[in-house]
C-alpha cells in the first residue's frame, strides 16, 4: 500500500511516520516539501507518487492568531483540504482528513457525536469545518474525516510541552478550570488512523480521543505530577485554577468539547485508553529519550 502523509513535520505527522505499517510504502511531506494551498503543487506530487491513501495531517492550528490571519487559516484548513480531495479523486486515492473538536460551540452537557450539529465559535473552528465541508463535497462523501481533541505529544507545539516549560521557568501557574475536553496523545491518534487506513470501507465522520475528561487545570496538574515522578521536572510549583474570564484570549473556546468516540472504538476494535494513562506513557518515553541524551 502506498501512502502519502501531509504535515509530516507536526506532532501528529511525526507519530504517523513512527507508527506506519512496516510493509507499506510511506511518503511523508512537511509544509516545506508540499504547500497544500497550491493546487498545481498538490497535483504534481500526487501524479509522481501515486498514493492509494492520503492522510492529511497538515493544518493551521494557531487558534488565537487565526482571528487576525483568517485568510491564512482558511487557505490551509479549507482550500488545502479541498486541493487534496480533488487530487485524491483524480488518481482514485482515498483521503483521510483530520479535523477538530473546535467545530462545536461547547453548549452541550454530554459528549458530541459525529452527527451533532457543528457551530464553531472562532476562525480556526470555522476554517476546519469548511475543510470538512469541501472534503465531503469533492469526494461525494467517500472521504474519511476524523475529529480529535486537545492533541499533544513529544514533538511540536502543544499544551503539555508548554506546561513543562512553564513549570521549569515560573514560580506558580494559573490555568483555566472551566473548559472541559479530552486530552489526546498523538501516538494513540496515529495508531487509530492506521487502523482506519486498513479499513477502506470506512467513510464519513468519526471521532477519536482518549477516554475520560479533564479541564485544562486538571491536565496541567496531571502533567506536573507525572513529570515530577519521572524527574522531568525537579521542583513542582503551585498551580491555581482560574476562570476563562480571568485569562482573556482573542479566540473564544468551547466550554465543553468532549467527543463521543465510542463508535470508533467499537468499529476499530480498539480498547479506549484513559487520557492520564496515555499522558504517563508519553512522558515516560520523553524521560527515556532525555536519559539517553545525557
Amino acid at each position: 500500500m502506498k501512502v502519502l502523509i501531509t504535515g509530516s513535520g507536526g506532532q501528529l505527522g511525526r507519530e504517523l511516520v513512527k507508527t506506519a505499517p512496516g510493509t507499506w510504502e510511506v511518503s511523508a511531506l512537511g509544509k516545506h516539501d508540499l504547500d497544500i494551498t497550491r493546487r498545481d503543487a498538490v497535483r504534481g506530487v500526487l501524479e509522481i507518487l501515486q498514493p492509494q491513501i492520503i492522510i492529511n495531517a497538515a493544518a493551521y492550528t494557531a487558534v488565537d492568531r487565526a482571528e487576525d490571519e483568517e485568510s491564512q487559516a482558511f487557505d490551509v484548513n479549507a482550500r488545502g483540504a479541498e486541493n487534496l480531495a480533488k487530487g485524491a479523486e483524480e488518481i482514485s486515492a482515498r483521503l483521510i482528513h483530520i479535523s477538530t473538536d473546535f467545530v462545536f460551540d461547547g453548549r452541550k452537557a454530554h459528549p458530541y457525536r459525529p452527527d451533532d450539529l457543528p457551530n464553531p465559535l472562532g476562525v480556526y473552528g470555522k476554517s476546519k469545518l469548511e475543510g470538512e465541508r469541501r472534503v465531503r463535497l469533492v469526494t461525494g462523501g467517500r472521504g474519511l474525516i476524523v475529529r480529535t481533541s486537545w492533541l499533544y505529544g513529544a514533538n511540536g507545539h502543544n499544551f503539555m510541552k508548554t506546561i513543562l516549560t512553564l513549570i521549569r521557568e515560573k514560580s506558580e501557574l494559573r490555568v483555566i478550570s472551566d473548559q472541559v475536553g479530552s486530552p489526546t496523545w498523538a501516538r494513540g491518534l496515529a495508531t487509530a488512523l492506521w487502523a482506519f487506513a486498513k479499513r477502506d470501507e470506512l467513510k464519513g465522520i468519526y471521532h477519536w480521543s482518549d477516554a475520560g475528561v479533564a479541564t485544562w487545570y486538571d491536565f496541567a496538574v496531571a502533567i506536573q505530577e507525572e513529570a515530577h515522578a519521572l524527574d522531568l521536572v525537579t521542583h513542582p510549583i503551585p498551580i491555581y485554577p482560574i476562570g476563562t474570564e480571568d485569562y482573556p484570549q482573542k479566540a473564544s473556546r468551547p466550554a465543553y468539547s468532549v467527543l463521543d468516540s465510542s463508535d470508533t472504538w467499537q468499529t476499530l476494535e480498539i480498547a479506549p485508553q484513559h487520557w492520564r494513562v496515555a499522558l504517563r506513557k508519553c512522558l515516560k518515553e520523553m524521560a527515556r529519550v532525555t536519559e539517553t541524551q545525557t
